[in-house]
């Protein structure tokens, strides 16, 4: 995998066992929103305090789908992906952009 484009917002993280890109987009924020029923960015702030472990697979995979990773976004759920791994490359992808 080529390095991230860090211009654009990109990092790239550990996943089950490969380095995954991943990218905080509007389609990202828009797709956050929709599968965590959220109303605007505020709610989506203030939903992202408490994420279950579903809301967090849900908020990983679009951030992969925004750094161009839809195929192992679309098998998320039955990767063997350590859950620390994933709240750290959530908090990455967030802080690339802060």
């Amino acid at each position: 995998m080529m390095g991230a484009n860090g211009a654009r917002g990109e990092v790239v993280a550990g996943l089950a066992g490969a380095d995954r890109c991943l990218c905080l987009t509007l389609g990202a924020l828009a797709e956050m929103e929709t599968a965590l029923g959220c109303d605007g960015l505020s709610g989506l702030a203030e939903r992202m305090r408490g994420l279950s472990a579903r809301d967090l697979t849900a908020v990983l995979a679009a951030l992969l789908r925004g750094g161009g990773e839809s195929a192992f976004a679309g098998e998320l759920a039955e990767a063997p992906v350590d859950p620390r791994q994933a709240a750290e490359a959530v908090a990455k992808a967030f802080a690339a952009v802060a």
